[in-house]
């Protein structure tokens, strides 16, 4: 199973990179949002980790791209931002997220988890 993490976070991608090869995933990594629609273009990964807040392309075009693109409209998002508003919340879920988790409020290894449950690993 492929992850791809979209986070220009070297620390977080890092941080994820580190459990999900221990959980058995291949993970895939973009520091920015036009590198990462790329990735996801090409790879075409089970899950995929977004950051909103991305040079380059937002999550938010990232996810507005996705959803126009058939051959990668299916494949879920798992948001991971520090944007915690609903507004925020409700624009990325309208836009195709399946999941959005604020950062301060979980942690990477219940992030991992949510991934578990949506891979059905």
């Amino acid at each position: 199973m492929k992850v791809l993490i979209i986070d220009d976070d070297t620390f977080v991608r890092t941080v994820y990179n580190s459990l999900l090869t221990e959980e058995g995933y291949e993970v895939l990594q973009a520091a920015d949002g036009e590198e990462g629609f790329k990735e996801l273009r090409k790879s075409k990964p089970d899950i995929v980790l977004l950051d909103m807040i991305l040079p380059k392309m937002t999550g938010f075009d990232v996810l507005e791209k996705k959803r126009k693109n058939a051959s990668i409209k299916s494949i879920p998002v798992i948001v991971i931002s520090d944007l915690g508003q609903k507004n925020d919340i409700d624009r990325a879920k309208k836009l195709g997220a399946r999941m959005y988790l604020p950062k301060g409020e979980y942690s990477p290894n219940e992030i991992v988890t949510e991934i578990n449950k949506l891979t059905k690993k």
